[in-house]
């Protein structure tokens, strides 16, 4: 919209530029073809406005690793919930990530509803239910998987960004900086923290000791007392 202002003979005059009811014409129109009867379900959108194809089909593939990361950390808290493993505090933080997952899922679905596109939801794997390693130990292997997991899902956000972006989609990569990969950077950084944690402990009593201290550090952020903490300072701190 412009507006033009000149002087001509004593008065004032103003052109205006930006006309609403004939800029308008072309939404008028679009709506008149969704079924705009009284008792008729528009058979498409009310609300969509510049949502590109490519970004509907991105969302709905990264629902789609969303549900599926939040189905193996599902799987992996039922191993470490079995009473011959014995380890809550890892039973804990994977119950926890798999309801994290799942959110990010439902704000992706949200997201795609508010834009006026379509949620299709596909299949998702099948799990590993077995978490035990020769090497490692379960306890490490686990959160090795976990990071390497947060990681890919940071990529698959970021290639999500990406189509986003291409499509000058302000909205959209708004809501994926603000609501999405700020806190996977955080979940990458803890469960970094984490690995390199019990790297050091070994196989036996260290993560015994290490799975007290998760579900501290756990709970202390349910709190809001910390929201990232290295579980093993305390144990530093006993022996000094």
């Amino acid at each position: 919209m412009s507006c033009n202002a000149s002087a001509g003979k004593g008065k004032l005059t103003t052109e205006v530029t930006f006309n609403p009811f004939r800029e308008v014409e072309p939404q008028l129109e679009a709506l008149s073809g969704t079924g705009n009867g009284l008792n008729e379900v528009p058979e498409h959108s009310l609300a969509r406005v510049d949502y590109a194809l490519e970004a509907e089909y991105g969302v709905n593939e990264q629902i789609n690793v969303e549900y599926n990361i939040s189905y193996i950390y599902h799987s992996m808290f039922a191993y470490f919930d079995r009473d011959n493993v014995g380890l809550p505090g890892f039973a804990r933080y994977f119950m926890e990530a798999s309801h994290d997952e799942r959110h990010h899922a439902e704000l992706l679905m949200r997201q795609q509803t508010l834009r006026g596109g379509r949620v299709k939801l596909q299949t998702i794997m099948v799990p590993e239910t077995e978490y035990t390693h020769k090497e490692k130990g379960e306890a490490l292997y686990a959160m090795e998987l976990a990071l390497s997991l947060e990681k890919l899902n940071f990529t698959k956000l970021r290639e999500l960004w990406k189509i986003a972006n291409e499509a000058e989609d302000g909205q959209l990569t708004d809501f994926i900086e603000g609501q999405l990969l700020h806190q996977q950077a955080i979940d990458i950084k803890q469960a970094a923290i984490y690995v390199s944690e019990l790297r050091r402990v070994g196989k036996g009593l260290g993560v015994f000791e290490f799975d007290r201290y998760l579900q501290q550090d756990l709970a202390e952020r349910e709190d809001g007392l910390r929201p990232l903490i290295h579980p093993l300072k305390s144990l530093a701190a006993k022996a000094d």
